[in-house]
């Protein structure tokens, strides 16, 4: 039985159960010819459309490099100040009153080294409730996270 022919087509968007954008799958002829090229979904694989694609995919690795960079650059500032200092108003036994929150953390890294963290990456010991010094970490990137020390201090 003959080998039914095949066809390479680059996707422009994500088809379910096919691929993502800008994937080079392999298609039945008529799907190609009939779904996947009029509506707009992907393109015939042609030495041009393949530089094309290799071109972006160039630009996003780059894109993608730079934004690690950057990453890597905010964990070294925030190393490199190391310690930051959260308020809280102390009881009896140097008890704090509430508990120090990842916005008490974010609050206080924006004012002391102006960067913008969202609270969300900011990972917290479950056990602040006195005052001391404890360990965070920040979740910058995939791949870059900063450890930093919290020195919780009275009002």
């Amino acid at each position: 039985m003959a080998k039914r022919k095949r066809l390479q087509v680059v996707l422009h968007q994500d088809v379910r159960k096919l691929g993502r954008r800008d994937d080079l799958v392999e298609v039945a002829p008529g799907y190609a010819r009939n779904y996947l090229v009029p509506k707009g979904f992907a393109s015939v694989a042609t030495e041009g459309v393949l530089r094309q694609l290799e071109q972006r995919k160039e630009k996003e690795r780059q894109r993608q490099l730079a934004i690690l960079q950057e990453a890597e650059n905010r964990k070294q500032a925030l190393e490199t100040i190391g310690r930051f200092t959260v308020k809280k108003q102390v009881g009896e036994g140097d008890a704090i009153f509430g508990t120090v929150t990842p916005q008490d953390v974010v609050d206080v890294i924006k004012e002391t080294a102006g960067q913008d963290i969202d609270r969300r990456s900011v990972s917290l010991p479950d056990d602040i409730s006195h005052l001391g010094f404890y360990a965070a970490e920040i979740k910058l990137h995939p791949e870059v996270t900063a450890h930093i020390e919290i020195q919780v201090a009275s009002l």
